[in-house]
C-alpha cells in the first residue's frame, strides 16, 4: 500500500524575535516620549528670566555617564559572540558570553546607582529637573535590570539544554542593540546636553 508522504515542517513562527522586537520599540517609544517632555521643559525652564534647568549646586558626574555609554559596545560585542557560539554548539564559548554580558550589565547599573548618589538630588530640591531626570534614567535603570535578568534566563535555557532553541539567544542580542540606541539617546540628551 503506498501512502503519501508527511506534510513539510511549518515554517519557525519566531515568537521570541518578534516579542523582544516589540519590547525594544516600546522601550524607544517611552524614553523617546520622556526624552521629548524632558527636553520642553528645558526650553520652558531656560526662557524664564535667570532661567535655570539643572539645579543650583547639582553637578551630573559624567565619567560614571561615559562609562555606562562605552560599557554598551563590550554588551553588544559579548551578545553577538554568544549568538555566533550558540550557532556552532559551542556551549562553554556561549555561556561565557552570555555571563560576561550580565556582568557587565551589572556594572552598567552600578554605574547608574552611583551617578544618583553623588548628585544628592532630592525630588523636592530639585523640582521638574529631578522628576525628568529620575523618570528617565529609573526607566533605563529598570531596562537594564530586564537586560541581565534576559542574559540569566538565555543563559540557563541554552547551558541547561535546549542547545536547538537558538532564537532566544539571537533575541538576546537585538534586546541589549535596541538599548544601546536608547542609552545613547539618553546619555546625550541627560547627560550631555543638561
Amino acid at each position: 500500500m503506498l501512502a503519501l508522504p508527511s506534510a513539510p515542517a511549518p515554517a519557525p513562527r519566531r515568537q521570541v524575535i518578534v516579542g523582544t522586537a516589540l519590547v525594544g520599540g516600546a522601550a524607544m517609544a517611552i524614553v523617546g516620549g520622556l526624552l521629548a517632555l524632558s527636553l520642553r521643559m528645558r526650553k520652558a525652564a531656560l526662557d524664564q528670566a535667570n532661567g535655570r534647568w539643572v539645579p543650583k549646586g547639582i553637578k551630573v558626574p559624567m565619567v560614571p555617564a561615559n562609562t555606562m555609554l562605552l560599557a554598551l559596545v563590550p554588551i553588544c560585542i559579548f551578545a553577538q559572540w554568544a549568538v555566533y557560539s550558540a550557532k556552532r554548539n559551542d556551549k562553554p564559548h556561549t555561556g561565557l558570553a552570555l555571563g560576561l554580558t550580565g556582568l557587565i550589565g551589572i556594572a552598567f547599573i552600578n554605574a547608574q546607582a552611583f551617578i544618583w548618589n553623588q548628585m544628592h538630588l532630592g525630588i523636592v530640591k530639585g523640582g521638574t529637573y529631578a522628576v525628568m531626570f529620575y523618570s528617565i534614567t529609573g526607566v533605563m535603570a529598570a531596562l537594564a535590570v530586564a537586560g541581565v535578568v534576559f542574559s540569566a534566563v538565555t543563559a540557563f535555557r541554552y547551558l541547561g539544554g535546549r542547545t536547538t532553541d537558538r532564537e532566544v539567544v539571537s533575541a538576546h542580542a537585538l534586546y541589549w542593540y535596541a538599548y544601546a540606541v536608547v542609552f545613547a539617546m539618553v546619555w546625550f540628551v541627560v547627560y550631555v546636553t543638561k
